[in-house]
């Protein structure tokens, strides 16, 4: 009888065994955010009026009708007077750039955000597991990876990746890469490093399709450590919930839209297409029918279900050509998420955004503080519009927040961050958060040099002073 009761109770023991070791190996496959570091270039790479100015009338391919439309653009940009530039433009060589300019615009970041993420962190670089880094526009030999690896002396058996041409998206794509080699390794430290190299990817043209590159991306960057491991968890400033990547490269015009190519002259530049705001709509819409059900409530889930069947109901008996208007989805994204991290592509972008997800400005005004603050840092700018949060004491424990980034191809990948306690620390923002957001976002290249916009083209001439 004992044996009977001992077989019979076998299959329950490994039963239970079987769900606590699922339990036990899905704890250490979770991805902890332990801290991050945004870098601040210094004051002497900052980017005024006064210095656009003379940046633009440098480039002896621009004409009148070319700098009236960087006008419109510029004061249009949402950008401020505070971005950075690299060296290489102070230096007036930007049409004639070299790989040491590009590869000791990244070595300064690297060593500038890395060595202070590690120091704050107390980790050694030797205790780093895996090495994540993405730089679109620059690829050197040995690699970036490499050349941090070198640096910092890391272990050998660290594993490294080097990501290039992913674009503006690249950060969540770097992590969905940590995310899944954590799946498969247990308690490791993981190392991302995020920026873009502005020094070899000025466009000296007048396509303005290309020219608007100029407009728009400034120099910035940021190095996040991650962990896997339970015992750190109280450390932790966020945890991964979710990801999702959606990419559109077999579609053509997507494909098309946003790419590095060449002028009619054999200029090289980045080509932003008139197409682009479809193509970031249409993505955005699919990644969206994807991430919604993983980070929205069952409750709003079937209320959406409820409202668009009334909807397509009602439509029923509509004749064909009646216009009822743009058809929005009726679903609160409030109701599952609490803050807003959006790319700042631009302020189309963040517009759009605001539209399309029915926010308020305040849930866009750290991604507008972040655009008018450091511009659109590609990859980077998302850890801006995070630490803008955070200074702003925003991230209360259990609060989550949603990322939304774009990049080429076209791409648009999203996640979703619980704040695992309550933080507060400033960040790149600690020494002026106080004065944002100011009075007014207006930028004065506009009072500057509105004047252009009287000119004739048969007698205009470029001003010497």
């Amino acid at each position: 009888m004992e044996l009977l009761s001992f077989l019979l109770l076998l299959p329950i023991l490994h039963l239970f065994f079987t769900i606590w070791k699922w339990v036990n190996d899905k704890r250490d496959q979770e991805c902890y955010i332990l801290d991050y570091q945004c870098y601040k270039p210094s004051d002497d790479r900052m980017v005024g009026t006064e210095f656009c100015g003379e940046v633009i009338k440098r480039n002896k391919n621009l004409g009148l009708n070319e700098y009236k439309f960087l006008l419109k653009a510029i004061v249009s940009s949402g950008i401020g007077e505070q971005t950075y530039a690299p060296r290489i433009m102070f230096s007036g060589r930007e049409e004639s750039p070299t790989l040491a300019d590009g590869i000791s615009e990244m070595e300064e970041f690297f060593y500038d955000s890395i060595g202070k993420l590690l120091s704050r962190s107390g980790i050694s670089p030797q205790e780093i597991d895996l090495l994540v880094v993405n730089v679109s526009m620059l690829s050197a030999v040995p690699s970036l990876s490499s050349r941090i690896i070198n640096h910092y002396k890391m272990r050998q058996d660290v594993k490294s990746f080097n990501l290039t041409g992913m674009g503006c998206s690249a950060s969540l794509i770097s992590l969905d890469i940590v995310r899944n080699v954590f799946k498969s390794y247990k308690n490791k430290y993981a190392l991302l490093v995020t920026s873009e190299s502005l020094s070899p990817n000025w466009y000296a043209g007048n396509d303005r399709s290309m020219i608007l590159a100029n407009c728009l991306f400034r120099s910035g960057g940021c190095a996040i450590l991650l962990t896997n491991k339970k015992s750190l968890k109280h450390r932790a400033m966020f945890k991964l919930k979710c990801l999702v990547r959606t990419h559109h490269g077999a579609r053509d015009e997507s494909y098309d839209c946003c790419i590095q190519t060449e002028d009619e002259k054999g200029r090289m530049g980045f080509h932003l297409g008139k197409n682009l705001p479809k193509a970031a709509t249409r993505s955005f819409v699919d990644n969206l029918r994807v991430i919604s059900p993983k980070i929205l409530p069952v409750r709003e889930l079937l209320r959406f279900m409820v409202i668009s069947l009334v909807k397509k109901w009602n439509r029923r008996g509509s004749p064909k050509g009646t216009n009822q208007g743009p058809i929005k989805a009726a679903v609160n994204f409030k109701s599952g998420v609490d803050h807003f991290c959006i790319h700042t592509g631009g302020k189309a972008v963040i517009d759009g955004i605001g539209i399309s997800l029915d926010l308020t400005e305040y849930d866009l005004e750290p991604a507008r503080m972040t655009l008018h603050r450091f511009g659109n840092t590609s990859a980077g700018s998302l850890w801006y519009v995070l630490a803008y949060m955070e200074a702003k004491k925003r991230l209360k424990k259990g609060d989550r927040v949603l990322m939304i980034s774009f990049g080429a191809g076209f791409k648009c990948n999203s996640c979703l961050w619980e704040v695992v306690r309550d933080l507060e620390d400033g960040n790149v923002w600690k020494d002026e958060i106080d004065r944002y957001p100011p009075k007014s976002l207006a930028n004065p290249y506009m009072e500057k040099y509105g004047w252009i916009q009287n000119e004739d083209p048969s007698t205009f001439k470029i001003p010497e002073d």
